[in-house]
């Protein structure tokens, strides 16, 4: 729309942080801003690839296997960790998923003991001990301006995450496994950055949350103009259905 917002949207590693098909959540950003006439940009940033703060409202980085976060780990630190710990301090608005959440944070240690070294934008740490991945379908409740609303989703890591004293999880589990297993906590919130292990189609399994993070985005004074959700709804009900949890839980997300 002429002279409207737009959505500056930039994924980190497209080509190698998107497995469980995390790219249906910059689709989903796209789908709502074009059917509400805000303008929509994408832009991918590949390793060697500096990014600019200034140039882009949403920074998004999806999952991947332990051998590419190894190799993206480095590059994120040369490239574009100044970036993002800039964007952060300027209340951008940072999505991170699963693999991308670890690399958020101090570091990442493997099962054989390598450590891999994160961005350090957000105070926790990762660490693979004994046990099974954390699998399964998962419900957590996230505190909006003061009511909670609630994020549906799957999980499926075999990293624990720890958040270190005064970082604030993302949400408290109801249904799943969260960072560890054993704290009920499921991801980190700082700011305006969200770190978690809900994988894959979070957004349009969550489709409050894609708008959400639109308005922060924007700006606190953006309006967003309702949309029919009616499939959205649905596909909001049946990831809660999916991991066990009942229909009133749905109507706490309308």
């Amino acid at each position: 729309m002429a002279g409207g917002p737009t959505l500056r949207v930039c994924v980190l590693y497209p080509s190698r942080m998107n497995i469980y098909a995390d790219r249906g959540n910059t689709l989903l950003l796209q789908h709502r801003c074009e059917a509400r006439g805000i303008g929509f940009e994408l832009t991918a940033s590949e390793a060697g690839e500096h990014v600019d703060p200034a140039a882009h409202d949403l920074f998004y980085i999806g999952g991947g296997q332990d051998s590419d976060q190894v190799r993206i780990a480095e590059d994120m630190r040369a490239t574009k960790r100044a970036a993002l710990a800039s964007a952060a301090d300027d209340g951008k608005v940072i999505l991170a998923v699963c693999g991308g959440y670890q690399l958020l944070g101090e570091y990442y240690e493997l099962s054989d003991r390598r450590r891999v070294e994160g961005l350090g934008i957000v105070d926790l740490r990762t660490v693979r001990e004994p046990g099974e991945r954390l699998i399964g379908n998962v419900i957590i409740e996230f505190d909006v301006d003061g009511s909670p609303r609630i994020l549906a989703g799957f999980e499926n890591h075999g990293g624990r995450t720890y958040l270190e004293p005064g970082c604030n999880p993302l949400g408290k589990v109801l249904k799943g496994h969260g960072n560890n297993g054993k704290d009920a906590h499921e991801g980190a919130h700082m700011n305006n950055v969200f770190g978690t292990y809900l994988h894959g189609p979070l957004l349009p399994k969550n489709a409050w949350f894609a708008d959400h993070l639109t308005r922060l985005a924007l700006g606190s004074d953006t309006e967003l103009e309702p949309l029919e959700d009616g499939l959205e709804s649905q596909a909001h009900a049946s990831a809660i259905r999916a991991a066990g949890g009942n229909s009133n839980l749905a109507k706490l997300s309308k």
